[in-house]
């Protein structure tokens, strides 16, 4: 028989279980034979594959024409070595496609590890005992407690129920929620309301079900076994790079085409001239800028998480830096989320809640107590932070006084307030809690010094005086109302329960902001970032703790939940340009609707959550944030990035970091870019000056695949400058590769070293008796030493350039010299590798060069101080504008 017709009782007896759940070793058993509860991947792209795929990009595609060419050349006119660079083409190809998979590989490595911290856990009875277990470990047998958020671990059919409904969207595409029960009933699994799959989600209530499927064995495994994985598009960064790196192949195949059309015209010999342009093409494109932009997004996502801030996917890094508008949530994000009752309005009056003792049948304290999810077990309280503050004062103020709870109607974003019924003694009540708004309306009468009156409008007015005081201080004011109910049985509606309450009093709760959070907001003001509180509390309290953390400094608009409904969108939109926005009494599911708005704008939003209702919003924002200790699975699933601490002035700290990732990558790009003049200069003064050829194409390699290597990768490690949160958001609009960035490298930091480099080599040509116009034969010792000094020279001026790229505003000295430590280690690897080139036997036979002289060093030395110096010139006048 399915499992869905069995009774409770027929259906642990079916899985040999209990309601004490399963003995640990019996659950250890059925783990070992039906394996862990997890989904495998269907199709995964193997790693031959994917290594594979590295060679055979655009670039990489572009490299073995290259080397083809240079093949075919030597094997057409041997004895010109151009089999060596076809050698070196394809070892530049070999080592772009290693590194690159390489560097793909541990940040998906990393990733996964990353994701670990924070694992899909659930809560299981096992022995009696609740406890949490990762969802991986759970077992047919196994009882698992259900609860608002939750994202259901595995299949399983339901024994107890509270109201609880369940989203089936995943498996059947159908949005509503459908309510769940315990009853038995035929038919088809899918179509019965006691059972809840795997990867569906609670959207209300709770209840407790028994697993009877895991992993594959699910309806959720089953249809992953049709389904193939879908490949995610391209990030804005990653089409970004994409753009920039052909931009710049399409740059060196015209300088190719020109030097090619310009060797012709002088009449040189084609495969000569061919060779020479093919050469010179392969030698300008930036082989090695896709590893180092993979690495800097790498460094920066484990910098985030170092500083709390678990970042999905790499390219979300880089897009933090992008944000110029955050909406978040008030508890536990700018607040500690640490409850604590500190007020209480009875009786006309406001009184300290920890000086507060009750009578047993203190209505009030009895709601605070019962109208109650929070648990207190183990010398500690359990539960939601609002919750656990109401039952301490409960416990403190009449002790641990018990009632049976018979039914409950939970929390709703909607309505504002959870109702239950008990019975206390030999009476039935109906205790009920929640926003003002919501219970006052349902109160016919109020509760005075013991005695129930008619609720009059003095009354009511003096309630809303006292809530309103109480709001004022900053404190989260709930409104607490009982009744006794008179019926035998539970209505066929139990929303029917909500009214003819008694109005009981109030309780304030006090969130303190988190001491972090002032700070950050000032950073935020600093950076051109809006901060846009959205919050279910009300308006009072909204604003009381906005000005305390300095939010809101002047009178702000104040926008609650019935206002917003009946706004459109232009209303809205005029709202929002606002300096100063707050969003009070407002569902979740609104939020969506303010994020859209501020796209429409062309804003970057950043959005947080945390429940159920959030994830639209998650998803649709920019960069969607999940609370990691109070989010639940799907506001983590739906969201970019997740806070380890829940705590607003992480996300300051990583769009710092995302802001920094793309300044790096600028500072790298120009770095690489600024070679490429001193690689092009020497060969157009070869062909249109008719000297000896200044460079050779291994020596351009040899800078582009060697000694450029790690001091580029050191510039992607600069850490945050205070400067970097000082600026306005990047717009939507603005390229990687700008005017501004582009005319640095090639007009001024390149001229600069292309000087330098024909200066030594003209300064050896001259001082060994070189006349011009004199030939000279390419294994010439005075001719060698003239391109090592050529090459030298770039080196010198790079180590110069590396200190003056290391931020394109600020000054080295304010950053801190030594500061990046990675920036001497890159120089240092850049010198031993120029040593090695220049005074071995073996490099001088592979890169075409000989042994210098020490003082050729010291001539070429000034020229990296004029380019340094040069460029924080430039710094000081564009600073002092």
């Amino acid at each position: 028989m399915k499992i869905n017709s069995l009774s409770k009782e027929e259906a642990l007896r079916a899985l040999v279980s209990s309601e004490n759940g399963l003995p640990e070793a019996e659950a250890a058993k059925r783990l070992s034979e039906s394996g862990f509860n997890e989904i495998r991947e269907v199709r995964r792209t193997s790693l031959a594959i994917r290594f594979f795929r590295q060679f055979t990009h655009f670039l990489a595609l572009l490299l073995w024409v290259g080397a083809g060419l240079a093949f075919l050349s030597d094997y057409l006119h041997p004895g010109e070595d151009m089999a060596t660079l076809g050698f070196a083409i394809i070892g530049v190809i070999m080592i772009n496609a290693v590194f690159t998979f390489i560097q793909e590989y541990r940040a998906e490595k990393a990733l996964e590890a990353l994701k670990k911290l924070l694992p899909f856990y659930v809560q299981i009875v096992r022995e009696g005992k609740e406890r949490k277990v990762p969802s991986r470990e759970v077992v047919p047998g196994d009882i698992i407690l259900l609860s608002e958020g939750d994202r259901i671990p595995a299949d399983a059919r339901l024994i107890e129920g509270a109201m609880l409904k369940v989203n089936n969207a995943s498996l059947t595409g159908e949005s509503e929620a459908s309510l769940r029960n315990s009853l038995p009933v035929q038919g088809e699994l899918l179509d019965s309301p006691n059972i809840v799959f795997a990867g569906t989600t609670v959207t209300s209530g709770s209840g407790k079900a028994l697993v009877f499927a895991t992993g594959m064995g699910t309806e959720f495994g089953r249809i992953a076994h049709l389904t193939s994985t879908v490949q995610p598009d391209l990030s804005p960064l990653q089409k970004e790079i994409v753009k920039a790196t052909r931009l710049v192949a399409t740059i060196a195949a015209l300088v190719g085409i020109f030097f090619f059309a310009l060797g012709f015209a002088i009449g040189r010999d084609f495969w000569n001239n061919f060779i020479f342009a093919i050469g010179i093409t392969v030698a300008l494109i930036p082989e090695g800028m896709l590893p180092t932009v993979t690495l800097s997004l790498a460094m920066a996502s484990q910098r985030m998480a170092k500083r709390k801030a678990l970042i999905k996917n790499l390219s979300s890094a880089e897009t933090l830096g992008c944000v110029s508008v955050i909406c978040t949530d008030k508890t536990g994000t700018l607040t500690q989320n640490r409850m604590t009752a500190e007020k209480i309005w009875k009786d006309g009056s406001i009184l300290d809640a920890k000086d507060f003792r009750a009578q047993a049948d203190d209505p009030l304290m009895q709601t605070a107590l019962f109208c109650n999810n929070a648990r207190f077990a183990d010398n500690e309280y359990l539960g939601d932070p609002t919750e656990t503050a109401l039952l301490r004062l409960g416990r403190e103020s009449l002790g641990d006084l018990s009632a049976q709870r018979i039914f409950e109607i939970p929390f709703d974003s909607d309505r504002k307030r959870m109702t239950t019924v008990h019975r206390v003694g030999n009476a039935e009540y109906v205790f009920s809690k929640g926003a003002m708004e919501s219970i006052l309306p349902l109160c016919s009468r109020f509760l005075t010094n013991g005695v129930e009156q008619k609720m009059e409008e003095a009354s009511r007015e003096s309630a809303l005086d006292a809530y309103s005081s109480l709001m004022d201080k900053g404190l989260r004011v709930l409104a607490f109302a009982y009744k006794k109910n008179l019926s035998d049985s539970l209505p066929a509606d139990p929303f029917s329960l909500e009214k003819d309450f008694v109005f009981a009093g109030l309780i304030g709760l006090e969130d303190p902001p988190r001491p972090e959070v002032p700070e950050a907001i000032r950073k935020c003001h600093e950076a051109g970032i809006k901060v846009i509180v959205i919050t279910g509390d009300g308006s009072r309290t909204a604003v009381a703790i906005a000005r305390e953390i300095g939010l809101v400094k002047g009178d702000p608009i104040v926008i609650e939940g019935p206002e917003f409904l009946k706004m459109d969108d232009r209303e809205l939109r005029k709202k929002l340009a606002a300096r100063e926005i707050l969003f009070a009494r407002m569902a979740p599911k609104h939020k969506m609707r303010v994020v859209s708005i501020l796209q429409e704008e062309g804003q970057w939003v950043a959005v947080t959550g945390d429940g159920v209702n959030d994830a639209p919003a998650l998803k649709k924002a920019d960069i969607g944030i999940a609370m990691g200790i109070s989010g639940t699975d799907v506001a983590k699933e739906a969201s970019d990035m997740i806070l380890l601490d829940d705590n607003f002035a992480t996300i300051v700290n990583a769009v710092e970091e995302g802001r920094t990732v793309y300044d790096n990558i600028r500072k790298f790009i120009t770095y690489i870019f600024a070679s490429n003049i001193p690689e092009a200069v020497p060969f157009l003064a070869y062909i249109l000056l008719r000297i000896p050829l200044p460079l050779t194409i291994m020596q351009i390699l040899a800078v582009d695949l060697g000694t450029d290597m790690l001091p580029a990768l050191a510039l992607g490690t600069e850490k945050p400058t205070p400067a970097v949160m000082k600026q306005p958001p990047r717009s939507r609009n603005e390229r990687l590769l700008n005017f501004s960035v582009l005319s640095r490298a090639y007009l001024f930091l390149g001229p600069i070293e292309a000087a330098a480099c024909m200066f030594g080599f003209f300064y050896v040509l001259y001082g060994g008796g070189w006349t011009w116009g004199t030939l000279l034969p390419l294994n010439n010792v005075l001719y060698l030493q003239a391109t090592t000094a050529c090459l030298t020279a770039i080196i010198i001026v790079q180590i110069g350039n590396v200190f003056a790229c290391r931020s394109a505003n600020e000054s080295v000295l304010s950053l801190g010299f030594f500061s990046n430590r990675f920036i001497f280690i890159g120089i240092a690897f850049e010198l031993c590798l120029q040593l090695f080139i220049v005074y071995s036997p073996f490099g001088n036979r592979i890169f075409a060069t000989h042994p210098l002289p020490p003082a050729t060093w010291f001539i070429l030395l000034p020229f990296a101080l004029l380019l340094f110096f040069g460029e924080e010139t430039r710094k000081h006048l564009v600073l002092s504008r």
